[in-house]
This record gives C-alpha cells, structure tokens and sequence, in this order.
C-alpha cells in the first residue's frame, strides 16, 4: 500500500511540475504564479461549501430516516443525525478559526497577498 501512495505521489508532482516552472512565465491577472494560487484558493472556496452542503444533506437524511423507521432503524437515524452534525460543526469551526486568523493578521483576501512577480538580478 506504502508503494502505491508513493508512486502515485510521485506521478503527481510530476504532474505538477510543468505548472511550477511556467508559474511565473507570463504576466497579466489571471497568469503566473498569483492566478494559479487564485485559481486554487477559489477551487477551495467552493468545494467547502459542497462540503457542508453535503453535511447538511447528510443530518436531514437522518431525520427522515429517524421519523419515518421504528425501531432499531430508529437508532440508525439518530446516529446518521449525529455524524452529520458533527461534520457540520467541525466544518464551520475550522472556517471560523480561519476567519479569526485571517482578521488577526490583517488578511483580508488572496488579493492582497504578496507574491514576487520576478527575481530581480544581483547587483555586483
């Protein structure tokens, strides 16, 4: 199992390799390096919200399924209900631990992060 983990690893970064080299190549808003971290940061931003709509999806399902079934059926509802809760809340924690991070030190957006368009030449 070790072995396939690491190869696909491997194959991965390999992968990536190619957009490592070119991420400063080009210049304009959407190229380089600051469109790539743009283009992941709002990948991100929607798949966490696919998350916890996923979360919520998951505690309604086990509702229904703790109104609808008696019995021993019951109980897995409930226990459906609870893990969808508890992903929910975890969730949203991390997203407010990182809003709390982000207003602490003064982030506000990938818009204002720093990134060096080019290595300027060494002056001898």
């Amino acid at each position: 199992m070790r072995k396939i983990i690491g190869v696909s690893t491997l194959v991965l970064a390999n992968l990536a390799l190619p957009v490592a080299v070119l991420a400063q190549a080009t210049t304009g808003t959407g190229a380089g390096l600051f469109g790539a971290l743009s283009l992941v940061a709002g990948f991100l931003n929607g798949l966490i919200g696919i998350l916890i709509t996923l979360a919520i999806i998951v505690f309604f399902w086990g509702l229904v399924q703790y109104l609808v079934n008696v019995g021993e059926q019951k109980s897995e509802g409930l226990k459906i209900m609870f893990y969808g809760l508890i992903a929910i809340f975890v969730m949203v924690s991390i997203w407010g631990i990182l809003r709390i991070m982000q207003a602490t030190f003064g982030i506000s957006s990938t818009a204002s992060a720093l990134v060096p368009r080019a290595v300027p030449p060494p002056s001898y």
